[in-house]
């Protein structure tokens, strides 16, 4: 029904993208999810097949310092029609992802990197978001006042995007999380890619009614190397489309843990995430994320427990909560940035970050700089 009706929106060059983005985001009724592919599972669909990883370019040992299971372990998907995107169902180990949470809720949000809350608050009020929160988080409740770390939207590593411009630009730079270049190079590798250099990251939080609309990473001045997407907490919904705004977005779940590598002809394509699934109230945090690290990971890798008193905080929040990094480079070898760089045009003028529902939406906006897509 809902690829029919995309479809039909199409051939009268009208918004299918927006169509199904809208159908995706709606509450009443809730959406029909039964489209939407699931790569957790087993999956029956003609249009999805098994991609080779490359085993050679990551050694086992490599592998678990960084977290991750042996290159041969993971499950790897590509779809029809998307040439260069690979789909990675989690290949994390059992307990390695709590590590990359409390990096994206209590270390990438120190200064000198940059978040939302930079736009409206002095640099003494946004310093130490985790510890000016982790109390109210503990005691939260339907009245407790939300928290610095539940008001953040995006944290930028490295090469700081500019939400105004939309560029990068050598002045306005700070180094890069040594932990998440060396997840990011081997990931990278596995897919094809050796050599690639994580030069500058955006981090996305997102709340139970909070999207992100649609738009094309094209900011970054090489596109030959790809985008990493790497997904923790609760489960949203992906739609990757085309082109253009009248192709028919593929819609698919995006799970704690699971990695998108986005290349070649699918580096510039539109995309979205229109809803944050509930989670069920039987099981309200997904089981991969409330294991603990095993030994696999070793004593001499990236990768470093997390305390309880961490994980309590971090857990609470993503009963809620999504966390989303996505990694990129930005230059070429040997290319450097242009003295003056021109605001983007057509697709930057339609791309969108996030957005809320009900009366914070236009308050987010301009906390954010990102743009609605509604």
């Amino acid at each position: 029904m809902l690829g029919k009706m995309a479809a039909s929106v199409a051939e009268h060059g009208e918004d299918a993208f927006r169509t199904v983005f809208r159908f995706y985001k709606r509450r009443n009724p809730p959406p029909d999810f039964s489209q939407v592919i699931d790569f957790s599972k087993t999956v029956e669909n003609e249009r999805v097949f098994a991609t080779e990883l490359d085993h050679g370019s990551l050694s086992e040992e490599d592998a678990c310092r960084a977290g991750l299971r042996p290159v041969k372990d993971w499950r790897a998907f590509s779809l029809q029609g998307y040439p260069g995107f690979i789909f990675i169902s989690n290949p994390f180990l059992l307990g390695s992802q709590q590590y990359w949470v409390k990096q994206c809720l209590k270390t990438y949000p120190q200064k000198p990197n940059v978040c939302n809350l930079d736009m409206h608050m002095s640099p003494t009020e946004t310093e130490n978001i985790w510890e000016k929160s982790i109390d109210g988080i503990r005691k939260k409740g339907k009245r407790e006042p939300r928290s610095l770390l539940e008001k953040l939207r995006w944290v930028t590593l490295g090469y700081h995007y500019n939400w105004d411009t939309k560029t990068y630009s050598a002045d306005h730079y700070s180094p890069f999380p040594v932990d998440l270049h060396s997840l990011s190079q081997k990931v990278a590798a596995a897919c094809g890619f050796p050599g690639f250099k994580a030069e500058a990251g955006i981090l996305n939080y997102y709340r139970s009614d909070s999207s992100l609309g649609i738009h094309v990473d094209e900011s970054e001045l090489d596109h030959t190397w790809p985008l990493l997407s790497f997904s923790f907490g609760q489960t949203a919904v992906f739609l990757l489309g085309g082109t253009k705004r009248q192709d028919p977005p593929t819609a698919m779940f995006m799970r704690s843990g699971d990695i998108m590598v986005m290349s070649g002809p699918s580096r510039l394509l539109y995309h979205a995430v229109p809803c944050i699934i509930p989670a069920p109230a039987s099981d309200p945090l997904p089981p991969c994320l409330g294991q603990h690290l095993g030994k696999e990971a070793g004593s001499d890798g990236l990768i470093k427990d997390v305390s309880e008193v961490e994980w309590e905080v971090c857990s609470k929040y993503l009963l809620t909560s999504r966390v989303n990094m996505t990694v990129r480079q930005v230059l070429g070898l040997g290319q450097t940035f242009p003295t003056a760089l021109p605001r983007l045009g057509a697709v930057a003028e339609s791309s969108g970050y996030h957005e809320e529902s009900g009366q914070n939406a236009k308050k987010m906006k301009s906390e954010s700089g990102y743009e609605e897509d509604s």
